[in-house]
C-alpha cells in the first residue's frame, strides 16, 4: 500500500521510542511522535530520522489533549495507525492510592486512548484501513489476577476491555488489538527488568503492520494471543 501516517503516543523514550524506531527504520511512512514536552520530543525525533515528527499530545489533561489533537489533525488529516503507548504507574492498593493518582491513571491509561480512537477511527473506517494498538500489561489481566498496583491494573484492564468492545463493532480492514510488552528496562520498569525496549516493542510493531487477514480484538504477548 501507499505510505502511511502513524501516531505513537508517549514516543520520546522507552518502549514508545523503540516502537517508533522500529516503524521508521525501513519505511517511507511518516511516524508522528506524540509527547508531552514538544522540545524534548523534537530532539529525539531528529535523532531517529527524517520521517519522524514530534507532536505535542498531553494525555493527562482532557482539554489540552483535545486541543492538541485538533491541531494535529489539521496538519495530518489522514492517520492510518494509532499506537496508544503513553502510560503512567502509581504504586499502592486502593487505600494507598490517592484520588489524584487514580484520576491521572484513568486520564492517561484509558480515557486518553479512547479520545484518540474516537477522533481517528472514523477516518480509518472511511478509508477501510486502520491499525490501532493499545499497549497494555499483564497487570491488567483478569487471567493473571490483576496483580499490579490498583490504579494501573484497573486502567489497563479497562483498556483491554475497550479493545475488544471496539473491535466487535467493526468490520472491514480496521484492526484493534492490545499487547503486553513484558517487564522492560525503562524508567517505569526499572533496570532490573528482564527485557530490552526493543524486545518490548516487537509485538506492537507487528500489530501495527498486520495484513488484511490479521487478527483483531485480542491481547498479544510475543506475537501470541493470550488470555486476559
Amino acid at each position: 500500500m501507499k505510505s502511511r501516517t502513524l501516531l505513537v503516543t508517549g514516543g520520546n523514550r522507552g518502549i514508545g521510542k523503540a516502537i517508533i524506531e522500529g516503524l521508521a527504520s525501513s519505511s517511507e511512512d511518516v511516524v508522528l511522535m506524540g509527547c508531552r514536552d514538544l522540545q524534548e520530543g523534537q530532539k529525539t525525533a531528529a535523532d531517529i530520522g527524517k520521517n519522524v515528527q514530534a507532536e505535542r499530545l498531553n494525555l493527562a489533561n482532557r482539554d489540552s489533549l483535545l486541543n492538541d489533537l485538533k491541531d494535529l489533525m489539521v496538519r495530518h488529516p489522514k492517520i492510518d495507525v494509532l499506537v496508544n503507548n503513553a502510560g503512567v504507574l502509581f504504586e499502592g492498593d486502593v487505600l494507598g492510592c490517592s484520588v489524584e493518582d487514580i484520576e491521572a491513571s484513568f486520564a492517561v491509561n484509558t480515557l486518553g486512548p479512547i479520545f484518540l480512537l474516537k477522533a481517528l477511527l472514523p477516518g480509518m473506517v472511511e478509508r477501510d484501513y486502520g491499525r490501532i494498538v493499545n499497549v497494555s500489561s499483564g497487570w491488567g489481566s483478569f487471567d493473571e489476577g490483576l496483580s499490579g498496583p490498583f490504579s494501573y491494573s484497573v486502567t489497563k484492564a479497562a483498556l483491554n476491555a475497550m479493545t475488544l468492545s471496539v473491535a466487535n463493532g467493526l468490520t472491514g480492514n480496521v484492526k484493534v488489538n492490545s499487547m503486553c510488552p513484558g517487564w522492560v528496562r525503562t524508567r517505569m520498569g526499572g533496570m532490573l527488568a528482564t527485557r530490552s525496549s526493543e524486545q518490548g516493542a516487537d509485538t506492537a510493531i507487528w500489530l501495527a503492520n498486520l495484513p488484511v487477514d490479521g487478527p483483531t480484538g485480542g491481547v498479544f504477548r510475543d506475537r501470541k494471543l493470550v488470555e486476559w
